[in-house]
């Protein structure tokens, strides 16, 4: 075998050895694949069993439009304002909430410093909240 011939074996061995690796590291994600498709057949097949045993009896009543009890007005209806008033509350100690955990986390990296600045904060929000409170925004009726 000349020296031409061996390099060339091994060039070759070298490509099916590789080639042998990819189709490893794909053959890895066949189960994955596998399970991913028996979720969606399963999700498939419990939707269409649901659609031929639901009942189906349609009425004009239950295609109008329905929010909070109240009954629908022809055209624009203005909704309520404290839907928004409750659901901005809700964002505000919502944030509250995503700054409170990562310094609870690092309460002891922080030292002092930290607590007063969280100190101040919940205090800044407590007193939005007896803000609002007295404006009587939180009452619902």
């Amino acid at each position: 075998m000349t020296v031409l011939q061996s390099q060339l074996a091994v060039l070759i061995s070298g490509a099916v050895a590789k080639t042998s690796d990819v189709s490893d590291y794909y053959n890895s994600y066949v189960a994955v694949a596998v399970f991913a498709l028996a979720a969606i057949g399963m999700v498939a097949a419990m939707l269409l069993v649901g659609s031929f045993l639901r009942p189906t009896r349609p009425q004009e009543q239950k295609f109008i439009t329905y929010e909070a009890g109240s009954d629908p007005i022809g055209g624009f209806g203005q909704a309520n304002v404290r839907y928004y008033i409750y659901a901005l509350l809700f964002v505000m100690f919502d944030v509250e909430a995503v700054f409170i955990f990562p310094w609870a986390t690092n309460l002891e990296r922080l030292g002092t410093f930290g607590l007063i600045e969280m100190i101040v904060f919940i205090a800044i929000l407590a007193l939005a909240l007896v803000y609002a409170w007295r404006k009587g925004v939180l009452k619902w009726a």
